[in-house]
């Protein structure tokens, strides 16, 4: 199952898992605006991902 992910697959999973981390860290220091914005880049970031993997396929 994971030979199926590509570069840019693993790179935007962990550019949306980081960015979780990242907001939940600043969460609980206090920065409870700070973290929501961050937060909401993790959608942001997966419908990056998949608009980029239907352009993919669709060249296929």
């Amino acid at each position: 199952m994971l030979k199926k992910f590509t570069l840019s697959d693993i790179l935007m999973f962990t550019a949306a898992f980081l960015s979780l981390i990242f907001s939940e860290v600043l969460w609980f220091n206090g920065e409870k605006e700070s973290a929501i914005f961050i937060g909401l880049w993790v959608p942001s970031i997966l419908g990056f991902a998949i608009l980029l993997k239907l352009i993919e396929n669709q060249k296929k």
